[in-house]
């Protein structure tokens, strides 16, 4: 047997292959690879989505969870302001209005002195005497109105003004043609206001329309 005989043959398969009998092991192992890379790109794109999701609503709560805290902190805030400014002013009216009680003790000095410069008669104007008397009691009350000015305290002379019950306390009414009803015509005494606080009413006389006169009937 010559050599050529006895050397074993390369078979088809063995040397190229035969295509009809479908992929090789390498082959399958590519493919495989390739679907679980697809696989656990699908998984990571959808866990990424996920988390994006999640991060997204952390991310709103905190959101309003601050916009909340911001909103408790303002009003907190206003409110400490309104409970300064409120202070301060219960400090500022108790300093204005500490001496309420005692001005209206020095109020019936200013009217005392008020109708002593009122009541001194015309018909002694030649005694010097008499004079200076009044003279010095109207400088006195002209000075006690000055000191009152001073401290926030202001005479309320309402004469000619409609009535006001809110800085007037009527005693009488007049009937009178002269003047609007319901104007002040008479102050028996002057009001004062203590910065802008009713002190004490001006007591006044109010004029009220006359009734109307009766017509004689014809007989």
């Amino acid at each position: 047997m010559s050599e050529t005989e006895n050397r074993p043959r390369t078979t088809e398969t063995e040397a190229g292959g035969d295509p009809a009998a479908g992929p090789g092991p390498d082959e399958l192992d590519l493919e495989a690879a390739a679907e679980l890379a697809a696989e656990a790109e699908e998984d990571a794109a959808a866990q990424a989505a996920a988390q994006a999701e999640d991060a997204a609503a952390a991310l709103a709560r905190l959101a309003e969870e601050n916009a909340a805290l911001k909103d408790r902190a303002l009003r907190a805030m206003a409110e400490a302001e309104n409970t300064r400014r409120r202070a301060q002013k219960d400090k500022e009216d108790t300093a204005k209005y500490a001496v309420s009680s005692f001005a209206r003790d020095v109020l019936t000095v200013a009217d005392n002195l008020a109708r002593a410069v009122e009541s001194l008669p015309d018909d002694k104007a030649d005694d010097p005497v008499f004079v200076n008397m009044r003279d010095g009691i109207a400088a006195v009350e002209q000075e006690l109105q000055k000191l009152f000015e001073r401290h926030g305290i202001v005479r309320i002379d309402p004469t000619g003004e409609k009535f006001d019950p809110n800085y007037h306390q009527a005693m009488f009414e007049i009937p009178t043609a002269d003047a609007v009803p319901g104007t002040v015509v008479q102050v028996m005494q002057a009001g004062y206001v203590l910065h802008g606080r009713l002190l004490r009413p001006a007591m006044v006389g109010v004029a009220k329309g006359e009734p109307p006169k009766k017509v004689d009937e014809e007989v």
